[in-house]
C-alpha cells in the first residue's frame, strides 16, 4: 500500500523551500503520493511579511536558514522585494495546475522563480509566463486567475489548513499517521517514511475477519 502524503507550505515561506529538498530526496523511490496543500502564512488583508525591515527575521536568515541551505546544497536566496508578495493567486494558479495533473511541477517552479530568480510571484503575468513554461496553457491559465475562477477552492483550502487539519505553522508535513513541522533533515524524513511504509506493509496479525456486527 501507498503512504500518503500531505505537504502544507507557502510559496513565500523560506523553511518550506529549504525543507523541499531533504523531502524530496527522502521520497525518491518510495511508495508515497503527495499532495502538496496551500497555506497562506499572511492572507490579504493581513500586513505582508518584509524581512528585509525586520531585524529579528534578517537575523534568523542569516543565522540559521543561509548556513543550512549550505550544508543541505540548497541554492536559494532571500529575494530582494519589500514586502513579499501575497500568495492567494499564486495558490488559485496551484488549483489550476492541478486540475491539469501538474500540480507539483507548477509548485517547483513557482518555489524556484521566488527563491532563486526573485520573480514577483504575486503578479499575474509573472505567474502566467512561469505556468507556460511548464506547459500549461498560458491563455486559460490567465484566465482563470483574472476572472478568479478558483478564489473559492483557494479560500477552502486555507480554511481547510486552519480549521480541520490545524495546521500552525509551514512546513508541515502529514506522512501517514506522523506529522513533522519545520526544515528537518533527510534522515528525519527517511525514518518517519520508513516507520509509516512498515504499518502499511505489515500484515494483520489475525488476518481478514469479520466482527461481531458482521462488518469485514
Amino acid at each position: 500500500m501507498t503512504v500518503k502524503i500531505k505537504v502544507y507550505s507557502d510559496y513565500v515561506c523560506p523553511f518550506c523551500f529549504l525543507a523541499k529538498a531533504p523531502f524530496e530526496e527522502a521520497i525518491e523511490g518510495k511508495d508515497v503520493e503527495v499532495e502538496w496543500m496551500p497555506f497562506e502564512l499572511r492572507p490579504s488583508p493581513s500586513l505582508q511579511l518584509d524581512p528585509w525591515n525586520d531585524p529579528s527575521k534578517l537575523s534568523g536568515w542569516n543565522s540559521f536558514i543561509a548556513p543550512t541551505a549550505e550544508k543541505w546544497g540548497v541554492n536559494m536566496k532571500l529575494p530582494h522585494m519589500s514586502p513579499h508578495p501575497y500568495t492567494h493567486v499564486a495558490f488559485e494558479g496551484y488549483h489550476f495546475a492541478k486540475e491539469q495533473g501538474m500540480g507539483t511541477e507548477y509548485n517547483n517552479r513557482v518555489f524556484k522563480a521566488f527563491f532563486q530568480e526573485e520573480q514577483n510571484i504575486g503578479e499575474i503575468e509573472v505567474l502566467v509566463k512561469l505556468a507556460g513554461e511548464i506547459g500549461l496553457d498560458e491563455e486559460g491559465f490567465k484566465e482563470a486567475l483574472v476572472t478568479r475562477k478558483y478564489k473559492e477552492v483557494q479560500e477552502k483550502a486555507r480554511q481547510h489548513a486552519d480549521e480541520e487539519a490545524q495546521i500552525m505553522a509551514v512546513p508541515t508535513f502529514v506522512i501517514g499517521e506522523e506529522r513533522l513541522q519545520g526544515a528537518v533533515s533527510k534522515e528525519m524524513f527517511e525514518k518517519v517514511l520508513a516507520q509509516e511504509l512498515g504499518k502499511v506493509r505489515a500484515p494483520s496479525p489475525n488476518g481478514m475477519q469479520c466482527d461481531s456486527n458482521g462488518s469485514c
